[in-house]
């Protein structure tokens, strides 16, 4: 299993940078996980016309799944003829993402499955877990045999983020926040620091940090976590790699 980082940000994306989106690649069979602003000509430096095989989208918000739009206008209208692909994501996010033009619409073109739920697709056995955030967002947990990748999304802090990410190879958590809330705020996205407990919670062998709020010394956010989390934390960059033969590279 393989992870490329498509963007990293939070809300809108920093110059040179893209907002939350992750290849997953794995026996030759290409997973996007969330497609938020300017994610879409990094996936196509890796994948020409557009040729993944399948799409995952956490939730509704334009910072994780607007650039879908884009993916899915490439497939209609580029130099190939493609086939239908699965898309799964809350059922909201189809109705978003079709309300940009009347044509051509996201069933035309991907075969739409709801989340949360649970699905194989390709090598990939996909499960969801609703977690709490402004609207409705799935987890997501990727395993196949011998890897497990998990991701958050966007999430507030919720016992089921131990679930979502136990014994994984890999957790993608978002780490929005760098000051701690004030008691009794309502919670619907995640500081370091706390990314890292949940991660510790969890098991997980390897943290990776992400959806940072623009602005923000990521350094910062590294140090917050490692105070929770004993294992290896990396801070999610454009077009960084990481395999489970080596260090994350670009």
């Amino acid at each position: 299993m393989k992870v490329t980082v498509l963007g990293s940000c939070a809300a809108w994306p920093e110059p040179g940078r893209a907002c939350s989106g992750y290849l997953v690649e794995h026996d030759g069979f290409r997973l996007v996980l969330d497609l938020g602003f300017a994610t879409l000509p990094r996936l196509l430096r890796h994948c020409p016309n557009g040729t993944v095989d399948a799409v995952v989208v956490t939730h509704r918000h334009s910072d994780h799944c607007v650039d879908l739009n884009g993916l899915l206008r490439v497939r209609h209208y580029g130099e190939r003829v493609l086939p239908r692909i699965p898309l799964l994501c809350p059922p909201d996010v189809a109705s978003v993402v079709d309300t940009l033009e009347p044509r051509p619409r996201l069933a035309e073109l991907f075969d739409v499955h709801e989340l949360p739920g649970g699905r194989r697709v390709g090598p990939f056995q996909v499960d969801g877990i609703a977690l709490p955030h402004h609207v409705p967002n799935a987890g997501v947990r990727l395993t196949t045999p011998g890897r497990t990748l998990a991701y958050t999304g966007d999430t507030g802090p919720d016992p089921r983020l131990a679930e979502l990410g136990a014994d994984a190879d890999l957790y993608i958590m978002e780490a929005t926040l760098q000051a701690e809330p004030a008691p009794g705020e309502p919670r619907n996205v995640l500081t370091a620091r706390e990314a890292g407990e949940w991660a510790r919670r969890a098991g997980a062998r390897r943290l990776l940090l992400t959806h940072f709020w623009p602005g923000s010394d990521r350094g910062v956010s590294l140090r917050q976590a490692a105070e929770t989390f004993p294992g290896e934390i990396i801070a999610a960059d454009e077009d960084l790699v990481i395999d489970w033969l080596g260090r994350p590279r670009h």
